[in-house]
């Protein structure tokens, strides 16, 4: 569960130790963690919370991490323009789920007004 700072900072260190577990290297630890943490964040503060989920993956020649956050927010009323940079509805620089699916192989939202947001995104170690 995501529901307040200590939460974040938690699900930051699940993560970077699930990647480190898994033997991704430094800058895709990095990489992983940072898209973690943000998308762990925007639940938090758009969503109301969440739950982070940390799935291990295996494929021939190659593992990976799909993270899954999901809140029963007030959903994504602009889904395009929020994975464009510059987007914001906060103060912050707007490079939040844009930045995200740019760290990651793979990356899929789901949202709809008054039903919540899931983010699904995967980065495997063969790329």
């Amino acid at each position: 569960m995501v529901r307040t700072e200590e939460d974040l900072l938690r699900a930051r260190h699940a993560v970077r130790a699930a990647t480190q577990e898994l033997g991704f290297s430094l800058v895709d630890q990095t990489r992983v963690v940072t898209a973690a943490s943000e998308l762990a964040r925007n639940a938090f503060i758009h969503g109301g919370g969440g739950v982070l989920s940390i799935e291990r993956l295996r494929r021939a020649g190659a593992v990976g991490l799909r993270l899954t956050v999901r809140d029963d927010g007030p959903g994504i009323p602009d889904l395009e323009g929020a994975l464009r940079d510059g987007f914001t509805t906060g103060g912050g620089l707007g490079h939040g789920l844009g930045g995200a699916r740019r760290l990651m192989h793979e990356f899929e939202v789901r949202s709809a007004p008054g039903r919540g947001t899931t983010v699904t995104a995967v980065r495997w170690t063969d790329r």
